[in-house]
């Protein structure tokens, strides 16, 4: 399936390889059978954020002004869309303490994250979130065979 990836940036300082993040999209998608049909067709819009604005989001969207790490839409199908996925970068930095390979890993690993999510799978309930845990596994061991788990950096001066 070709899907139209849109990638928007507003974390001050983080960089995206957007093709290797488009790479990282189509290699899931090639897999889907593997996660429960995958993400619906469709256009998936990408939003890396800071802290501050995912949890405005959170808080306007779901009622919880916490921070968190990523948050999914369900897209329109008749629409053309797949669904949103906003991410913070802050919180993958915060997690890594922002070793370079480290913290690409972990915003790959929440962006894989969301698009479980619209693939139908679940981690609200404990029993559903070892499914997912694993789902998350596989699909991030697909991403390091191919090699595409570096489509993120944030330089030093933009950690701030």
């Amino acid at each position: 399936m070709l899907r139209s990836v849109s990638i928007h940036v507003a974390r001050r300082g983080l960089r995206v390889n957007a093709p290797k993040l488009e790479a990282a999209i189509a290699a899931l998608d090639a897999a889907a059978r593997r996660f429960r049909g995958g993400c619906p067709p469709g256009e998936l819009s990408l939003a890396f954020l800071s802290d501050r604005a995912l949890a405005a989001i959170h808080g306007d969207f779901l009622d919880d002004p916490t921070e968190t790490d990523v948050i999914t839409f369900e897209g329109e199908s008749d629409l053309g869309q797949a669904g949103e996925l906003c991410v913070s970068a802050d919180a993958a930095l915060r997690c890594t303490g922002g070793g370079s390979r480290r913290f690409s890993e972990e915003l790959t690993l929440y962006v894989v994250h969301g698009w479980l999510h619209l693939a139908g799978y679940d981690d609200l309930k404990p029993r559903f979130k070892q499914v997912m845990r694993r789902a998350e596994a596989r699909a991030m061991s697909l991403l390091r065979e191919r090699r595409l788990l570096g489509a993120f950096s944030l330089p030093a001066v933009g950690r701030r």
